[in-house]
């Protein structure tokens, strides 16, 4: 497997990273339309963190992460590394001395779509990783890959200097064309929940405020009091 290592990818606006690391994974993929999800699978190591960058891409052989250390290089102030394999692998490709070599370059996480290991060294140092999976079985330094190139993991395409939030309940993408409008977005559906969140410590349902009697009815959704519904039970 040959590859390439390309190098001064453009990237976001780091204006517009700093707004979008304010929110949550939930709600910018929701301000995105529901979009941009890398799937369940990728799952943080750490909990309790939030972290937003630009992405710098890997594309791996399974079970080899010698373009992770190529892309050590390329990476800088504020991104975050993003590492996948042209075929599924849970081998643990990175952990706490890559995570050092990161960390003095300014990188902000990890999001790999294969194995990591080392987690606790990485949690007591600060290293922020989300991972396919969690594995001792090391790697070997033996076949070419790509560096800031499109990736696609769980059928999300990640390019260079696209914008990756991560916190508890995953990873989302945002297109680095889109991150001051999907910052925008999230804004303003921020404020919506927050106005939600109001009413619903008021007492107000759910139900009511979304209008989803309406909608019960016309699904044909009905009330049944305990007995009505028993009584039609007995023989």
């Amino acid at each position: 497997m040959s590859g390439v290592i390309v190098t001064n990818p453009p990237k976001a606006d780091a204006e517009d990273v700093a707004a979008l690391a304010g929110y949550g994974v939930a709600t910018v993929s929701e301000a995105m339309g529901r979009t941009g999800l890398l799937g369940p699978g990728i799952r943080p190591v750490q909990q309790g963190v939030r972290i937003a960058g630009t992405a710098v891409t890997v594309l791996s052989w399974p079970g080899d992460n010698l373009m992770i250390h190529a892309a050590v290089e390329q990476c800088g102030e504020g991104d975050i590394l993003v590492v996948t394999t042209t075929s599924p692998s849970t081998d643990g490709m990175f952990g706490e001395l890559f995570a050092t070599a990161l960390q003095r370059r300014g990188v902000r996480g990890l999001i790999i779509n294969a194995g990591i290991r080392d987690t606790q060294e990485l949690r007591e140092m600060g290293f922020a990783a989300w991972s396919r999976a969690v594995s001792a079985q090391g790697t070997v330094k033996a076949t070419g890959g790509s560096v800031n190139v499109p990736v696609a993991v769980d059928g999300q395409v990640i390019r260079p200097g696209d914008v990756i939030v991560a916190d508890d309940d995953g990873v989302v993408v945002v297109p680095r064309e889109q991150t001051r409008q999907v910052a925008e977005a999230s804004e303003a559906r921020e404020k919506k929940e927050a106005a939600s969140r109001a009413a619903f410590i008021e007492g107000q349902l759910g139900l009511d405020r979304y209008g989803l009697r309406e909608k019960l009815d016309r699904l044909g959704v009905t009330y049944r009091s305990y007995e009505e519904y028993t009584a039609g039970e007995q023989p």
